[in-house]
């Protein structure tokens, strides 16, 4: 299985970088995942907010592999459970998806092109939080799927 998670922005702060590394690390066991981030732009340089964001889509989608499943995260996504998220991703793989790219958007949101391209959207609730932490999040319930599908105990 692959997992891409293609995010809007770099982490800058020392504290996202390492929660990031730990996840990646303790993933790299159980599949290859790569993180890929695209240049956010900032609106009032790019001509505003939809040409901002026209912009970063087109970056996004350039980066997602052809025949990819691809997973965007938003406000008004579907939410799921741990265990049904485990389930989805166990569901994906069955049915021949063996590349499953999330997409994480800036903080204006993404593209109409994005979302047309987007196989299906995911929340992980109503809150608002920080892009940075929502890759966190995201890398974690990964890790936790993961360990949910094969029967293994979630805490070492």
């Amino acid at each position: 299985m692959k997992y891409t998670v293609i995010a809007v922005g770099k982490l800058k702060e020392r504290f996202w970088k390492d929660a990031c590394a730990e996840y990646l690390k303790r993933l790299g066991g159980y599949a290859k995942v790569e993180v890929r981030e695209v240049a956010d732009i900032d609106p009032a340089r790019a001509g505003g907010v939809d040409a901002s964001r026209n912009r970063e889509g087109a970056s996004i989608l350039s980066s997602i592999p052809d025949r990819a499943h691809v997973i965007l995260l938003a406000i008004e996504g579907k939410e799921r459970s741990s265990e049904e998220f485990s389930q989805r991703l166990d569901q994906l793989a069955l049915g021949g998806n063996s590349d499953i790219v999330f997409i994480i958007g800036g903080s204006d949101g993404v593209s109409d092109a994005v979302r047309a391209r987007a196989n299906e959207t995911l929340s992980f609730g109503r809150i608002t939080m920080p892009h940075n932490l929502a890759r966190v999040v995201l890398l974690e319930q990964v890790y936790r799927a993961i360990k949910i599908s094969r029967g293994e105990p979630y805490h070492k």
